[in-house]
C-alpha cells in the first residue's frame, strides 16, 4: 500500500506563501490520482486540488489562481504551492492517493491518506 508523509504545516501571515509537501513511497500501481484536502474545525473535509492519473488538474473555486498542485516523480513528492493566503485557508491539510483511474476531487474517491498537517493563516 502506498505510504504518504506530509510536511510543511505551520503558520503564515495573510497574503504570504507556503508550500506543502507529501512524500510518497511503496507504490502498488503504475499511476495514481493524487490530491490535497483540508478540514477546518466544525466543517466538512473538502477537496482543494487534485492531479489525476492523466495529469489533469482540478481546483476548488476558493483557491483557483492562488494554489498550484504539482508532482516531482524523481523526488517522489507531491506539492501544494499556496500563494496569496487568506485566514479562511486555515485548516488541517491532508494529501491523498488512489490507484483507480480518474479519481474526482471528492473524499470518497481516495483510499490512501497522509497524516495531515495543521496550517494557520493569521490576519
Amino acid at each position: 500500500q502506498i505510504q504518504l508523509v506530509v510536511s510543511g504545516g505551520g503558520s503564515v501571515q495573510a497574503g504570504g506563501s507556503l508550500r506543502l509537501s507529501c512524500a510518497f513511497f511503496g507504490y502498488t500501481y503504475s499511476t495514481y490520482s493524487m490530491a490535497w484536502f483540508r478540514q477546518a474545525p466544525g466543517k466538512e473535509r473538502e477537496g482543494v486540488a487534485g492531479l489525476d492519473d492523466f495529469g489533469s488538474t482540478r481546483y476548488a473555486d476558493s483557491v483557483k489562481g492562488r494554489f498550484t498542485i504539482s508532482k516531482d516523480n524523481a523526488k517522489n513528492t507531491l506539492y501544494l504551492q499556496m500563494n496569496s493566503l487568506k485566514p479562511d485557508d486555515s485548516a488541517i491539510y491532508y494529501c491523498a492517493a488512489d490507484g483507480r483511474p480518474r479519481r474526482r476531487l471528492q473524499e470518497e474517491d481516495y483510499i490512501n491518506w497522509g497524516q495531515g498537517t495543521q496550517f494557520t493563516v493569521s490576519s
